[in-house]
């Protein structure tokens, strides 16, 4: 069993609030537009840190962390992109990956609008974090906690951020 944090879109902005969340996680995944090797660093120091590079993320991240990371833990495979769309949408971009070879678990950000939706035709679940950042449209700053247990997601919590 694995507890995962996952937050999206920080945009460089920092709040003590995402340790307090993660703080019985096992692993951050952050699906991109980190903003700041400073906010991958804190996050990575506090926890493991899997990301992804979004299309604001300068040079430094995009060195640190590549476009796409596919990986398999706790027996789920998971696809992460920033730019990725949805089920019934999904980006051009990796629209054919999810199709030749679908993940158990799709993550994707850029959006900012929280989403957790299940693919019935590629029988794969899909998590969009929402943004946890300040900046940009949304009005509620969300990331999500959940847990992989021999390839099942369980305990999925939506974390709203005040401010």
């Amino acid at each position: 069993m694995v507890r995962i944090g996952l937050l999206s879109d920080t945009h460089g902005y920092w709040d003590e609030k995402y340790l307090k969340y993660f703080e019985n996680c096992d692993e951050i995944w952050h699906v991109g537009d980190i903003g700041s090797m400073e906010v991958a660093e804190k996050l990575a120091a506090f926890r493991p840190l899997r990301a992804v590079y979004g299309n604001i993320d300068g040079q430094d991240i995009r060195k640190t962390y590549p476009q796409i990371n596919r990986f398999t833990i706790e027996g789920a495979e998971v696809l992460m992109k920033h730019i990725g769309g949805y089920p019934g949408n999904y980006d051009p971009s990796i629209r054919g990956s999810i199709l030749v070879r679908p993940p158990k678990l799709f993550i994707s950000g850029h959006s900012h609008i929280l989403k957790v939706k299940y693919d019935k035709t590629l029988g794969m679940l899909h998590i969009n974090p929402g943004a946890a950042g300040i900046y940009g449209f949304h009005k509620v700053r969300t990331m999500v906690r959940f847990v992989i247990d021999n390839g099942e997601f369980k305990d999925l919590e939506v974390i709203e951020l005040a401010g």
